[in-house]
């Protein structure tokens, strides 16, 4: 466990106490091509400026918008989705419907290319998938900020809540259902699709089927942040790129790891025997409760 949970405060590392790091604080800026100036996070009034937290020595991006540092994952997913000479842009939080028009969800990155005309071509959807927390990080957030000098190293180990990425949720609870509903659609419309994700999040899911590059219909973005060597802001950095099919990625993403029957029928055991328990208290009789 890392003494101090938070890895970046509004894109920036809490140690760094540089004047520009000190105005990002200061004016709650977001540096990573957010919508508007300011970090959004949570409340747009009272933003939770955490763009990542440790987990060990690991760098966790916590929120969707630090993927768009100088807007690699939209160039590396274009790579996959159209040829080289293409030309073409992104359209941010486009809305998906089916055929009756009941929404699928929102689109995080639709990449559309387009002819000279400015008439759409192709496209491609790129979903962002940050990590959800257990435990509580805006505590540890608010107790840096009231003081971003002296909390610097703060040893927040010790505290209640304390901050951890939460790798199944954001893998069943939001990337799944994603994949099944907007992806089962684009699917259909034989559209390409592209996932970018962090290392330490993607090392958490079941191992995907892989398939030649030509031969993909999703592409996996994976990323890490590394320190930059002028001691400055970390950087966005893409390691790996891995292609699937959809179906198959689908099936094992929402695949359980399938257990023996023998534990799930101890459970039934116990509980069977706690409501006849319950149900049929065993006989009282005079000498046990002190009556002659």
């Amino acid at each position: 466990m890392a003494k101090h949970p938070l890895a970046e405060v509004f894109g920036f590392r809490p140690n760094d106490q540089s004047e520009q790091a000190t105005r990002f604080r200061k004016l709650r800026l977001c540096p990573y091509n957010n919508k508007v100036p300011n970090c959004t996070k949570d409340k747009a009034d009272d933003p939770l400026g955490v763009c990542s937290v440790l987990d060990g020595t690991k760098c966790v991006i916590t929120c969707p918008i630090r993927f768009r540092q100088d807007w690699l994952i939209a160039e590396h997913a274009a790579k996959f989705f159209f040829a080289e000479d293409a030309t073409w842009t992104s359209l941010a939080e486009v809305r998906l419907a089916d055929k009756n028009g009941k929404s699928a969800g929102n689109i995080d990155l639709v990449l559309v290319e387009y002819d000279q005309n400015g008439r759409v071509v192709d496209f491609g959807s790129l979903e962002v998938q940050a990590v959800y927390i257990s435990g509580n990080v805006r505590r540890p957030f608010a107790a840096y900020m009231s003081d971003p000098k002296a909390n610097a190293d703060m040893d927040w180990s010790h505290e209640a809540n304390y901050p951890r990425p939460d790798y199944l949720s954001s893998s069943r609870k939001r990337l799944a259902p994603q994949l099944l509903f907007k992806g089962g659609i684009l699917h259909m419309w034989k559209k390409k699709m592209a996932v970018a994700l962090d290392r330490a999040f993607f090392s958490t899911l079941p191992t995907l089927p892989t398939v030649p590059e030509p031969d993909a219909e999703m592409a996996w973005l994976i990323y890490d942040l590394v320190p930059d060597v002028t001691g400055g802001p970390l950087i966005l950095r893409q390691v790996d790129t891995v292609y699937t099919a959809f179906a198959d990625s689908l099936m094992v993403m929402t695949r359980p790891v399938i257990g023996e029957p023998e534990v799930f029928i101890k459970i039934l055991q116990a509980k069977l025997d706690s409501q006849f328990k319950h149900e049929n208290p065993p006989e009282t009789s005079d000498f046990d409760v002190g009556l002659t």
